[in-house]
């Protein structure tokens, strides 16, 4: 199995930056797709950024020129950078990814457990 944990949620003021991170662990030989999904209070969980194996990223257009994803396959983790934050980006965030085990040939979805982010007006 895998797991996936982020790290680095907190409270911030509007204007100001986090960065949030995700670490999979598991009996993993291969991870494909990485992203950072988000779920508001009364809100549906909705799509942040994805970054592919090759490193091609994709944005929601909210986020878009104020977050950045990145990856570090060495390192299996995935981060998000969160510049210029606004009130309305406070929410719970989640790292998904597909990845494979040793002793499968195909790649699962996972999550991680979701962190905290607050941006204060």
């Amino acid at each position: 199995q895998v797991q996936l944990v982020e790290s680095g949620g907190g409270l911030v003021q509007a204007g100001g930056s986090l960065r949030l991170s995700c670490t999979a662990s598991g009996s993993i030989f291969r991870i494909g797709n990485m992203a950072w999904y988000r779920q508001a209070p009364g809100k549906q969980r909705e799509l942040v950024a994805t970054i592919t194996s090759g490193a091609i990223t994709n944005y929601i257009d909210s986020v878009k020129g104020r977050f950045t994803i990145f990856r570090d396959n060495a390192k299996k983790m995935v981060y998000l950078q969160m510049n210029s934050l606004k009130p309305e980006d406070t929410a719970v965030y989640y790292c998904n990814a597909d990845a494979g085990v040793f002793g499968t040939f195909t790649l699962t979805n996972y999550w991680g457990q979701g962190i905290q982010v607050t941006v204060s007006s």
